[in-house]
C-alpha cells in the first residue's frame, strides 16, 4: 500500500488540475456569454456605423440611395472650405472657454463650498440642480432672457445700466458665441462643482495644517495643497472638456443654429446641415471622421506627454 502511495497522490493532483482547468474554462466560457449581448449591440451602434462612417467619407452619397465612390475628394473639398475653417476655430474658441471660465469658476465654488459646515448638502443640490435641466428646457430660458424686448437688457437697461441696449445678444455676430457659451457654461458648471469638491474632501487635512503652522494663508492652501492633490481629477476634467467642446451641438443648434451669418457655426451644426438639410451625407463623413482624426491626434500627443514624464 504504502509503495502505491506517491502515485495515487499524483493521480489525485492531476485530477484536481484536470477539474480546476475545467472550472476554469466553464466560468470563462459563461463570462463570454453573460457579455455576449452586450458585443452585440457595441457591434451594432458603435463598430458598424464607425466603420459605415469611415466608408461613406470616401464616397458621394446624399443619405439614401446608393453611394458612388470618389476617392479623396471630399477631404480635398474640406481642406478648401472656409465654412469649415470657420467652423473650427468657433471650436477653438469654444474650447478655450471652457477649459478657462468654467474651470475655474468651479475650483473656486468647490473650494468655497469645502469651508461650509452647515447646509453643505443643500447647496451641493443648489450647484448640481441646472446639471439636471434638459438642454432644451435651459436653452429656452436663455433666449428669454436674452430677448431684446423682454429679457435681460431691457431690464437691466430701465434700471439705469445699459451697456448692451440696442444689442440682441444672439442676433449680434460679436456676442451670439459668448453668450451661447455662457448658457452651457450655467449648464455644465455645477457638475465640475461635485466632481472637484469631491476630490477636495479626499485631501488629507494634515496636509493643511502643515502650511498652516508654516504661516501660510488660504491663497496657499489652494495654491500648494490643493490643486497638487487634486490634479487626477483636475485632467479628467480637462479631457472631458475637450472631448465635450469638439462635440459642442446642441445649445448652438437650439439656440442661433450657428447664425447670425455662421457666427456660431461649430463641426457638428455644420455637420447636420449638410448631411439633413443638404443631402450631403459623403461630405458630411468626411467631416465627421476629420473631428475623430484630430481627437485621435489630441490623444496621442497626451499619451506621450504622460510618457515623458510630464504631470498632466
Amino acid at each position: 500500500m504504502a509503495v502505491h502511495l506517491p502515485v495515487a497522490r499524483a493521480r489525485t493532483a492531476g485530477t484536481e488540475r484536470v477539474g480546476r482547468r475545467r472550472l476554469v474554462r466553464q466560468r470563462t466560457v459563461a463570462g463570454w456569454l453573460c457579455l455576449a449581448p452586450f458585443l452585440v449591440v457595441n457591434l451594432l451602434v458603435i463598430v458598424g456605423p464607425s466603420v459605415a462612417t469611415v466608408y461613406y467619407s470616401f464616397t458621394d452619397w446624399t443619405g439614401v440611395g446608393g453611394a458612388a465612390f470618389v476617392g479623396l475628394e471630399n477631404f480635398r473639398q474640406l481642406a478648401g472650405d472656409g465654412n469649415f475653417h470657420n467652423a473650427l476655430a468657433h471650436v477653438a474658441q469654444w474650447t478655450a472657454f471652457f477649459l478657462t471660465v468654467p474651470i475655474a469658476m468651479a475650483l473656486l465654488g468647490s473650494y468655497l463650498l469645502s469651508q461650509v459646515k452647515r447646509f453643505q448638502i443643500l447647496f451641493r443640490l443648489i450647484y448640481f440642480v441646472p446639471y439636471t435641466i434638459a438642454s432644451v428646457v435651459t436653452a429656452s430660458v436663455w433666449e428669454n432672457i436674452y430677448d431684446g424686448n423682454r429679457g435681460l437688457v431691457p431690464l437691466l437697461a430701465d434700471a439705469g445700466v445699459s451697456p448692451l441696449e440696442g444689442v440682441a445678444l444672439l442676433g449680434n455676430k460679436q456676442t451670439a458665441l459668448p453668450a451661447v457659451a455662457w448658457v452651457d457654461t450655467w449648464h455644465w458648471w455645477g457638475f465640475l462643482v461635485i466632481v472637484f469638491l469631491a476630490a477636495m474632501q479626499s485631501v488629507d487635512a494634515e496636509l493643511y495644517d502643515a502650511v498652516r503652522i508654516d504661516g501660510g494663508g488660504r491663497w496657499r492652501e489652494f495654491r500648494d495643497v490643493t490643486i497638487p492633490a487634486i490634479r487626477p481629477t483636475l485632467v479628467f476634467v480637462v479631457l472631458i472638456t475637450v472631448i465635450g467642446s469638439l462635440l459642442a451641438f446642441d445649445y448652438i443648434y437650439i439656440m442661433t443654429q450657428g447664425g447670425p451669418a455662421g457666427a456660431t457655426d461649430v463641426v457638428g451644426t455644420l455637420l447636420y446641415e449638410r448631411a439633413f438639410r443638404l443631402f450631403e451625407a459623403g461630405y458630411a463623413a468626411a467631416m465627421g471622421l476629420s473631428m475623430t482624426l484630430l481627437s485621435a491626434v489630441l490623444m496621442v500627443v497626451y499619451l506621450q506627454l504622460r510618457r515623458r514624464g510630464w504631470e498632466v
